[in-house]
């Protein structure tokens, strides 16, 4: 006998199919700020229907990352400073959280592994001179480090906010001066978490943020860009 087909759970799976798709484009630049595209035009190029591209348009419009309007398609939407001002405060704030709930906890060398490999694989990127490799580690870092706090919707809004801001940080990469700080930065809250030391990790996650900020604006300001 032929199983049934749940036609909604299937319209479901491509929605997020087509969502990890189309979200993946727009967060590595394939579609740069104020691409623009018909839903039939993107269900063409993913290869399913309108309906999976439409859900996943809709969910990332409440994400801030696309613009959705009547027989106008979907635009992709840019990041000005102002944005990225924000979403650093923002990150700022819920990542310092997340590291101090961490070191409440006084996690364990052995617990904090995935952090310190991350580090590692930072030092290791540097020492290449692959800043994309830095790159996929120190989201790799802050990744677990939301994870690990241990609240799945401190975790969750982290990740949005740090996808807001991915645009903006690979199309700086190169334009900022070589992350040897940061790399610094991320083994000393390493160091705080594992002694517990939980308004310490707080301390150095904010500075490394507020540091990173700076960074980040100054890029803005200096090459004059209105939005990216």
């Amino acid at each position: 006998m032929t199983p049934e087909v749940d036609p909604v759970a299937d319209v479901g799976t491509l929605a997020d199919v087509a969502y990890q798709n189309i979200r993946r484009r727009i967060l590595d630049n394939v579609w740069s700020p104020g691409y623009q595209a018909l839903e039939q035009e993107i269900a063409v190029q993913l290869g399913m229907s309108r309906t999976p591209v439409h859900e996943a348009l809709m969910r990332l419009a409440g994400e801030g990352l696309v613009e959705v309007a009547p027989r106008r398609g979907m635009r992709v939407l840019p990041v000005s400073p102002t944005d990225m001002k924000e979403i650093y405060q923002i990150l700022t704030a819920l990542e310092s959280m997340a590291a101090e709930l961490l070191a409440t906890r006084k996690p364990s060398a052995t617990e904090l592994k995935p952090l310190i490999a991350a580090t590692k694989d930072m030092e290791k990127a540097l020492r290449l001179d692959d800043l994309d490799a830095w790159a996929r580690a120190d989201e790799s870092f802050h990744e677990k480090l939301a994870l690990m706090a241990g609240n799945k919707l401190l975790s969750d809004a982290v990740m949005s906010f740090w996808d807001r801001a991915h645009r903006a940080r690979m199309f700086t990469l190169r334009l900022r001066p070589k992350p040897v700080n940061s790399t610094q930065e991320h083994m000393a809250l390493v160091e705080r978490l594992q002694q517990g030391d939980a308004p310490g990790a707080a301390v150095v996650n904010r500075e490394h943020r507020e540091r990173a900020s700076r960074e980040l604006l100054v890029i803005f300001e200096k090459f004059r860009l209105q939005q990216m």
